[in-house]
Parts: structure tokens; C-alpha cells; sequence
């Protein structure tokens, strides 16, 4: 049973768009939490924020000592840079931050790769299925993916994308994620944040992590050591004792009295 005063967790997800599952939510069911899907077709980051923001009007509230309440925003990849998009407005219920495999403006600065990376948001049927998704699900790929707790694949990535994803919401989201930029504004965020990063990630790089924990006044980032870019479906325990230590210890009381992290089984190393 969840204290009514607890503050809510929200999961926004990757470019999939999918809700996080009931296996990537099992380290929080002490915890009150929403998992919104993002809306299909939408080119802009901001206008994903304002969809995340009215499904949170309820919990938009300043919060007192006895009780807190509002959010914390979990990102998730593209879900974090649209967690970033909302926290920058400052909204009044939002308690804290965590932003994993995530980044304030376009990583992809190879003019080549950024190229081809948006041939591959316009291909559609046989092509979108074939060659778009097989070519994304690489990009993704780790070697620590299948030693997780779940072991997790290339194929598995493409079948995410699959069962979840329109060609033309892919290629909406990645039109968005290369025109968002929140570099200037990161200074906007006044919550604690956790800045969490796989120790492998070709699609993102090490410089998204540091421009975050650099540019958001109260951030410290984790990296997850024998992790990769999709460590959120491939390491979930990993993931959540990283995000449950942070909620313990810079957000939320509640998560203190919840079954502790493992330091030492997370295996993690802070910056």
C-alpha cells in the first residue's frame, strides 16, 4: 500500500514511445507511479511536454514538509529530453529529475550519420520494418545488452519499435530530437537531478552526460558500470536501485523506509 503523501514517479519513455512495463516498474511498487505513452505524429519536444504536463495537472501542486506529493519525472533516452523540456518551465509539483541516457540537445554530430539517420525517418512500409528499424536496433546495441537481468537483443529492440512505434511517429521523433536544443536553459532546472548513464552507449556518447551534469545546477550523474542504452530493459533492478538511492537521498523520505538499495550489487560508479 503507497502513502498517500509520497511523491509520484513518472516514466516517460524512449523514442519508441511505448509505457515502461510491469517488469521495469518492479523496483518502485512501493511507489505511486504513471507510465505515459507519448502521442503518435508530434515533430516537437515541446508540444510532448505539453502532453506530459496536462496528464500531471492533478499532481501540480507545491508541496509542504508533511507532505510532499507531486512528481519526480523519469526519463528515459528521447523520454528525457522531453522530462528536460518540462523541467526547464519549472513546473510547481515537480520534486526531482532523472534523466538516463539522455541529452539537451542533438548528440548525433557527425554531419553524415545525422544524414543518414534521417533517410532512415523517412523510409515507410517494407523499408521502415526491413532496413530503418534492423539499422536503429544497431545503433543501440551494447555487448553487456544479454548479461542483464533481462537478457535483451538486437532483435528485441527491433520488435519494441515493431509493436509499438508508426513509422511516421519514428520519424516525427527523431525530427524533434534533432531540432530541440535546452543547452542554454539547463540552468532553469532548480530540482535535484540524477544524471544516469550506461557505460556503452555509441548512440549517445560521454559528451550529452557531462553538458547535463554541468550545465543543471544541483545534478550528479551515475554511471551503471557492464550497461548499455537500452539498460532500462536490460538491467531494470540495476536501473532502479540507482534511481531508488537518489529518490532516498536527495528527494523523497519515503523511499528510506522502502527495501534499500544494494550499493554493491548495483555495481555503479559516481562522477
Amino acid at each position: 500500500m503507497t502513502d498517500p503523501r509520497a511523491t509520484t514517479l513518472v516514466f516517460l519513455p524512449c523514442l519508441s514511445g511505448a509505457p515502461w512495463t510491469p517488469r521495469q516498474l518492479a523496483p518502485y511498487r512501493h511507489r505511486p507511479v504513471r507510465t505515459p505513452a507519448l502521442p503518435d505524429g508530434v515533430d516537437d519536444v515541446e508540444r510532448y511536454a505539453d502532453h506530459v504536463a496536462a496528464s500531471l495537472a492533478d499532481l501540480d501542486r507545491p508541496g509542504t514538509a508533511g507532505d510532499p506529493g507531486g512528481y519526480v519525472l523519469v526519463g528515459d533516452s528521447f523520454g528525457a529530453n522531453v522530462a528536460l523540456a518540462l523541467a526547464v518551465r519549472r513546473p510547481s509539483g515537480l520534486r526531482g529529475l532523472v534523466l538516463s541516457g539522455g541529452f539537451a540537445a542533438n548528440p548525433v554530430t557527425s554531419p553524415l550519420r545525422r544524414r543518414a539517420l534521417q533517410a532512415l525517418g523517412r523510409m515507410r512500409g517494407p523499408l521502415y520494418r526491413g532496413v530503418a528499424l534492423r539499422a536503429h536496433a544497431r545503433t543501440l546495441a551494447s555487448p553487456h545488452d544479454f548479461a542483464g537481468e533481462v537478457g535483451w537483443s538486437t532483435a528485441d529492440s527491433r520488435r519494441l519499435f515493431l509493436d509499438h512505434t508508426p513509422a511516421a511517429s519514428y520519424g516525427a521523433r527523431l525530427a524533434a530530437a534533432f531540432a530541440a536544443d535546452y543547452t542554454g536553459r539547463l540552468a532553469r532546472v532548480r530540482v535535484p537531478t540524477l544524471v544516469l548513464t550506461p557505460a556503452h552507449d555509441v548512440l549517445i556518447g560521454p559528451d550529452a552526460a557531462r553538458i547535463l551534469r554541468e550545465g543543471i545546477p544541483d545534478a550528479r550523474e551515475v554511471v551503471l558500470p557492464r550497461t548499455g542504452h537500452m539498460f532500462r530493459f536490460s538491467h531494470p533492478d540495476t536501473y532502479g536501485r540507482a534511481v531508488e538511492e537518489f529518490l532516498a537521498e536527495r528527494v523523497d523520505p519515503v523511499a528510506a523506509a522502502a527495501p534499500g538499495p544494494d550499493r554493491e550489487a548495483a555495481g555503479r560508479a559516481t562522477r
